[in-house]
């Protein structure tokens, strides 16, 4: 079923108006554009095409405001020219990047440089929003080793409030707010707003490490975070539920959390053992997921718990709602990762590798692939990745593990019986 087709109607030259213009309304707001006079060749069947034209890449989706016209002498707020070119961007960009996008400028960039004319930002201004960040960053890694964590209200993308424990930004975080900086701000040297763009250039990026690879890739660490959910799921004084669903969800299907968040019923075809990601981060995300045996029995139970319909969300928080990426960071995986590392201790096996969040679980997905047997350019489709360099990274990895621990992983995931190694074995005995 197809919306209503866009309308609009042509604006002749009057008394007040000298030029043609176009009155429209383009994905729920209302525009208006100017075109031309009559002296300069407009005339009212021109003007009829030009709206002709505007209307069909409307309904296609491909219509975007034009970019604001240079003025000589203009020196607007950074808040009235980021929110322009905010504007005008954001419909090129993919959902989750026009999120953190929006994020970066709301929460960040606009709190330093909001009141700052485009001519006031200069490198010395650039250099004090960077020193700023890492000041805070640190005062907040401070309070957290202190046992003072900050909380924080972030409102997400549909308007509801909630609260969180504020993290310290990297370095790699810190030089992304400078990036998009840098972009807002090289439309201004286009628009001859200013002479240069004081936020390009290494020399105002902080030295930033390559995170730590994080790989969750043993039978027992795996096996022992599923049970850890299941306890948690079961006990009668957890407020959440699901979490066995999402951890599986996570480690053994792969998507990024935002993209497991907002899966529904329509999209887990349990018959055929195929989940289908539509909203991800980029168009290779873009993807159908072969289900392991371990992870279709695993959903067939929760479907069965839960009665998900085809519009519901698989994952959902106490009240019904589709759990996002913080709420699967802070309510699903860091919970489940304490839980698994106590029933580790109490066992005295080896614990958890440190870092676990949910995008470090889609390394134990591509090394699961591996140990089954799945070549590389495989493992890229299922993962949404264009870049091999991540999955040839991970590739390697495996192939250092031993014969036996990649034959207990691949009997895990796919439903058959399996036990630890010999050593394993015997030093759980003891």
């Amino acid at each position: 079923m197809t919306g209503r087709p866009a309308t609009g109607q042509v604006i002749k030259p009057d008394k007040g108006r000298r030029s043609f213009a176009l009155r429209f309304s383009a994905y729920g707001k209302r525009e208006f554009l100017t075109l031309g006079r009559p002296e300069d060749g407009w005339t009212t069947v021109m003007a009829e095409r030009e709206l002709a034209v505007v209307l069909r890449d409307i309904e296609r989706g491909v219509w975007q405001p034009p970019a604001p016209e240079p003025e000589p002498g203009r020196d607007p707020l950074f808040h009235e020219f980021a929110s322009e070119w905010f504007e005008a961007k954001r419909r090129e960009l993919a959902p989750n990047t026009a999120r953190s996008y929006r994020n970066d400028l709301t929460n960040h960039l606009l709190s330093f440089f909001a009141e700052h004319k485009l001519s006031q930002i200069t490198i010395s201004e650039v250099d004090a929003y960077r020193q700023q960040k890492v000041r805070e960053a640190t005062a907040l890694a401070t309070a957290i080793k202190a046992g003072e964590p900050r909380i924080i209200e972030i409102v997400d993308g549909r308007g509801r409030h909630y609260r969180r424990q504020a993290r310290p930004l990297s370095h790699r975080s810190i030089n992304m707010h400078l990036d998009l900086l840098s972009q807002i701000l090289e439309l201004a040297v286009d628009h001859q707003l200013i002479a240069t763009n004081p936020a390009k250039g290494k020399r105002r990026r902080l030295k930033a490490s390559r995170p730590r690879p994080v790989y969750l890739d043993s039978a027992e660490h795996i096996a022992v975070m599923l049970e850890a959910a299941g306890e948690l799921d079961r006990d009668p004084k957890s407020r959440t539920k699901g979490r066995r669903a999402a951890i599986a969800l996570l480690m053994l299907g792969g998507p990024r959390a935002s993209a497991a968040g907002a899966l529904t019923g329509r999209d887990q075809d349990l018959a055929n053992g195929r989940i289908d990601v539509a909203a991800d981060k980029t168009s290779a995300g873009t993807r159908e997921i072969d289900m392991l045996p371990l992870l279709r029995e695993i959903l067939t139970e929760h479907k069965a718990e839960t009665n998900t319909g085809p519009e519901d969300p698989i994952l959902t928080t106490r009240n019904g709602n589709a759990r996002n990426r913080h709420n699967l960071r802070q309510r699903v995986v860091a919970p489940v990762v304490a839980k698994a590392e106590e029933i580790l201790a109490q066992r005295g096996r080896q614990p958890l590798p440190k870092g676990i969040t949910p995008h470090k679980l889609r390394h134990t997905f591509a090394s699961v692939l591996f140990a089954i047997g799945k070549d590389p350019t495989y493992v890229m489709h299922q993962l949404g990745h264009t870049d091999p360099a991540f999955t040839l990274r991970v590739y390697a990895h495996m192939m250092r593990r031993s014969p036996e621990e990649r034959a207990e992983l691949r009997a895990l995931v796919e439903g058959h019986d399996w036990t630890l190694g010999e050593d394993a074995a015997g030093a759980s005995a003891e």
